[in-house]
This record gives structure tokens, sequence and C-alpha cells, in this order.
């Protein structure tokens, strides 16, 4: 019973010797070179018992000066391990060299020798465009403002135009509307009465009667009346004899309505014609107030629609034109001022951005370069110690086994047995590829960085040389002292 469970308990301990066994003879490691596990490596070899059973068999001979097959398998072994880290570590450095060449150092020093003192040339052909687009627009504000200023001179104009906005404008009309409405319903309410077709018959006249009486004051005031402002003494006349005109059509007009409201509608006459007679023959003839109260009502409205238009603009014509077109070349010429500086203060910013972008970059990928340089180094110095540690390992190897030996054996050991084993190096590879390239790159890098500074130097200054030269055109080309009070 006790064979029996010795048994199974040696089987579970090998099964257990099993599950912990690593893959491999290494010692686990986040290193790229692994260290041979030199225990790991006896067991799998079986080197403590091959050793025993060749030392019992006198093997090999005391007189024996080279190492027998049993050594030679575990040099063979540990050689083929170094054979193994000189892959991994060519194919590192062919990494690291892979990379090195990645950070294309003579293209990027190429495209910022071309491309900074264009990004000047570009920044200073750009400024040149917007001058000569800007002389155009100061030269015809010129114009416009010496058309005005001369405009003011000859009529002996010191005030400032009085200019219409949309919300005046639409006030003014809205005014129209609202004397029309009102007017077409008193006239319509007065007139019902004498007027076969009642209250409808009366509106219809009424509207007929308005519409005429607001848009030809409306238009009188607009216009003719407008020319009383004017200096020329023609001009004042032609005006002053059109007010006198319009006054004597409103008059006429709402006479005529009045006399149009006291014919009975029951008489069997022409009541156009009749309202014609009574006007021609006896106009102030009217019998009833409300007839009266109708003619001060419609004139009172048509002098009111006659203001509205005299004031829709500037009174004196043609002065609020010449504002006008001043104002908008004025404003053409500030906003494309303003969008000219602003361009060129963008571009201006992105070349500095650009240029201080390359720069930095210039800077990182320099100590990414010594970062791998170093790296490249301590990788051949990795490989130097891992050498030294597989030459450890393979003599702690051979001590397994040869001690084995001696001590199974009943005669002297072989004299090699003495002596460590010695690793035939792999040469490695030259830390720097050439001695010269890093204080080479390192004058390039410096060099090429202070040809950004100087080409963002150059960008700022063509900048202010830009904003000046817009400065030159403004005192090229003056503003008088009104316009100037006006901005």
């Amino acid at each position: 019973m006790n064979e029996k469970a010795s048994r199974r308990h040696a089987a579970i301990s090998r099964l257990r010797e099993l599950f912990g066994q690593a893959p491999h003879p290494y010692r686990p490691s986040t290193q790229i070179f692994l260290d041979l596990d030199v225990e790991q490596a006896s067991r799998n070899q079986d080197l403590a018992q091959r050793g025993a059973e060749r030392g019992s068999s006198e093997r090999p001979d005391a007189n024996a000066t080279v190492l027998d097959d049993i050594e030679h398998q575990v040099v063979e072994s540990t050689e083929s391990h170094k054979q193994t880290a000189h892959a991994i570590y060519l194919e590192q450095l062919h990494t690291y060299d892979a990379r090195l060449t990645a950070l294309n150092f003579e293209e990027r020093f190429a495209i910022i020798r071309q491309a900074a003192p264009e990004a000047v040339g570009d920044f200073a052909a750009e400024a040149s465009m917007g001058r000569d687009e800007l002389f155009e627009l100061r030269r015809r504000l010129n114009e416009s403002e010496a058309e005005r200023e001369d405009f003011r001179k000859r009529h002996k104009i010191a005030r400032p135009a009085r200019l219409s906005t949309i919300g005046k404008v639409l006030l003014k009309l809205g005014l129209l509307a609202v004397l029309f409405v009102i007017e077409v319903a008193v006239n319509g309410g007065f007139l019902s009465k004498s007027n076969q077709g009642g209250i409808l018959g009366g509106l219809s006249v009424a509207f007929v009667f308005a519409a005429f009486n607001i848009i030809v004051s409306f238009l009188c005031g607009l216009t003719p009346i407008r020319l009383m402002y004017r200096r020329n003494i023609i001009y004042k006349a032609m005006g002053f004899f059109s007010l006198l005109a319009y006054l004597a059509l409103a008059v006429v007009l709402n006479l005529a309505l009045a006399h149009i409201r006291e014919i009975p509608p029951d008489v069997l006459i022409d009541v156009d014609r009749e309202a014609l007679k009574r006007l021609l023959e006896t106009p102030f003839a009217l019998h009833e107030i409300q007839s009266w109260l109708l003619f001060g009502i419609g004139l009172v409205f048509s002098i009111i629609a006659m203001a509205d238009g005299l004031l829709f603009f500037d009174p004196y014509i043609g002065y609020a034109g010449l504002e006008r077109r001043w104002q908008s070349a004025s404003a053409r010429y500030r906003t494309a001022k303003e969008e000219l500086i602003q361009q060129l203060r963008d571009i201006r910013n992105d070349a500095s951005d650009a240029m201080n972008g390359a720069e930095r970059d210039l800077a990182i990928r320099r100590s990414e370069y010594d970062a791998l340089m170093v790296a490249r180094g301590r990788l051949s110095q990795r490989f130097i110690e891992h050498q030294s540690q597989i030459e450890r390992a393979t003599n702690a190897l051979l001590q397994v086994y040869r001690e084995a030996n001696r001590r199974a054996r009943s005669t002297p050991a072989p004299a090699y047995f003495d002596r460590p084993y010695v690793l035939e190096r792999t040469p490695i590879e030259p830390a720097n590829r050439d001695p010269d390239e890093r204080e080479r790159l390192r004058r390039s890098i410096e060099e090429v960085q202070d040809l950004l500074k100087t080409q963002a130097e150059a960008v700022h200054g063509s900048f202010d040389a830009a904003v000046k030269t817009y400065r030159e055109i403004d005192e090229l080309f003056p503003e008088s002292s009104y316009a100037k009070n006006q901005t």
C-alpha cells in the first residue's frame, strides 16, 4: 500500500514538475537579451546524471585535452543561444538605423531653406497687391470727396446732408398710407349724403379723390417745390411757382370735392358738370359747415403729404446723392483696408506658426536623434554584457557536468576540467556610424533654426512695412476737415 502511494506521489510530483517547467531555458525578463537559466538548462540536458554516468566509466580519459561530446553539446547549445542573441542584436540595430533614417533631416533642411524665404516673398507680394487695391479705392474716395466738397462750395452748404434711412423711409410711407386711409374714411362719410350709391358710392368717390390728393401732393413736395432751396435764382423761382401751383391745385381739388357733397342726389343732372359750374361761378359759396370741414380736412392732409415729400430726402436736390456716394466709397475703403490688414496679419501669424513649428520639429527630432544614438550604444553594451553572461552560464553548466563526473570517478579528472571555457566574442557595430555625423547635424540644425528665426523676423518686418505703406496712402490723399469730423 505504501509502495503504491509512493508511486502515486512520484507521478504527481512529475506532473507538478512538468507543469512548473518553463517553455525555454531562460530566466523571465523584459530585457531584449534573455539570460540563460543555468539550473533549467542543466535539468533539460540532465548534466549531473550524465556526468556521474561518464565519471563512473572513467570518461573522459585522465589524459584528455579536449572537450568530450557532452561538453561539446553544452557549448553548442550556448553558442546557438549566442547566435540567436546576435541575430536579435542585428535586428535591433536595423530598427534603430531605420528610425534614424526616418528622421530625414536633410529633406527637412532643404524644404526649410527653400520655403522660408519663399514665405517672405509671398508675403511681400500679397502686401504689394493689397497696396495697389487700396490705392485705387483711396483714389476713388478722394475723387468722390472732391466732388462733394466742390458741390458744397458752389452751393454754399455748410451743414451735413440729411440722409434717409430705411426706418425713416418706412415711417414716411406709413404716414402717407395712414393719411390715405383716414381721408378715404372721412370723405366717404361726408360724400355718402349726396351720392345715390350711399356709403359705398361715397367711399368710391372718396378713394379716387384721396389717392389723387395724397399722391400729387407728395410728388409736388418731392421734386418741384424742393427747387426753392437751390441757390440758383431760376431754380428758386421755379420752386416758388411750383409751391403756388400746388396750393392752387390743392384748394381747387378740395373745393370741388366740397361742392360735389352739396349737390342733392335726386337732381337729374350730371354731378360733375354741376360741381364744375359751381366751382367756376361761386367757388367759395358753400352752404353747409360739413362741406367746409370736408374742404379743410382734405387741404390739411394735402399739405401734410406735400411736407412728407419735401422732407423725404435732403431738401437740397443732389446733395444727398453725393453724400451717399462719398459714404459708400469711404465704407468700401475702410472695409478693404481692415480686410487687407487682417489678411496680412493672418498670413504673418500662419507663417510665424509654421516657422516656429518647423523649429520645434527640428528640436524634437534632434532630441530623438540623441536618444536613439544613446539607445543604440546601450544596445551594443548590453550585447557585450550578454555574451559575458553566456560565457558564465556555459562555465556553470560545464561545472555541473564536471563536478558530477569527478565525484563518480576513481581516477583523476582530466587537467582541462580546471580551465574555464572562453567564449569567442562576436564583434559589435560601432556606436557612432560616423564620428563627425552628430557634430555636422548639430551645426546644420542650428543654421536652419537661425534661418527660421531670421525669416520670421523678416515676415514681421514686412507686415509693419506694409501697414506703414497703407497709412502712407492716407497721407498721399489726405481727408478734408469735414470728412475727418464725419469719420
